[in-house]
């Protein structure tokens, strides 16, 4: 049996799943473990996980869009972005919410139809306004108050796939989107 699911009767509590059309990321916290590494040279890296990764291209190829919104500017989160086919990128930005305000407006979208995963107060404007917010299980208590998703995983160690999952399977469509690997 899927959590949230009782007797293989869909829970109406999650019938909110299903109007989520886009989903937000932070990155350093929640696609990372939050540790920023800068050689000698100035050349930043970060350790993403492979099956957030993979979680993620599942979610574009499910037709929800994904975009990251970052506190920090780097050019390891533009090349981890295109590696998953992510095009929408929004660093270095302090206000989170006016770039979320400023992509549902792009995109047509409602509050309602969205997700977000956070892990710092930074997060919170944008936390406590989506129809499904997120966190890391190493988020901070203020984050981990407001989620209404808090993964069993940290920030960069799966995650994100546990939280992309929670979307897909609230969605009915994780058994199809398995079966294609089945097959």
């Amino acid at each position: 049996m899927e959590p949230g699911f009782a007797g293989g009767e869909r829970d109406k509590r999650y019938d909110f799943f299903k109007q989520i059309q886009w989903v937000g990321f932070d990155v350093d916290g929640v696609l990372t473990d939050g540790g920023i590494i800068i050689n000698d040279q100035g050349v930043e890296s970060k350790r993403f996980h492979s099956r957030d990764g993979h979680g993620i291209k599942t979610l574009l190829k499910a037709g929800i869009k994904v975009a990251l919104i970052t506190g920090r500017r780097s050019e390891v989160v533009a090349r981890r972005a295109e590696e998953l086919g992510i095009t929408e990128v929004r660093q270095g930005v302090f206000h989170k919410l006016e770039a979320y305000e400023a992509i549902l407006k792009k995109e047509g979208l409602t509050p309602e139809q969205t997700a977000f995963a956070g892990d710092d107060i930074v997060d919170l404007p944008i936390l406590v306004r989506c129809a499904l917010p997120m966190a890391p299980a190493d988020a901070c208590p203020e984050v981990l108050a407001v989620a209404k998703f808090v993964a069993t995983a940290n920030g960069g160690h799966g995650a994100a796939r546990e939280m992309v999952e929670c979307i897909l399977k609230g969605q009915w469509l994780w058994d199809d989107l398995l079966a294609r690997y089945r097959a």
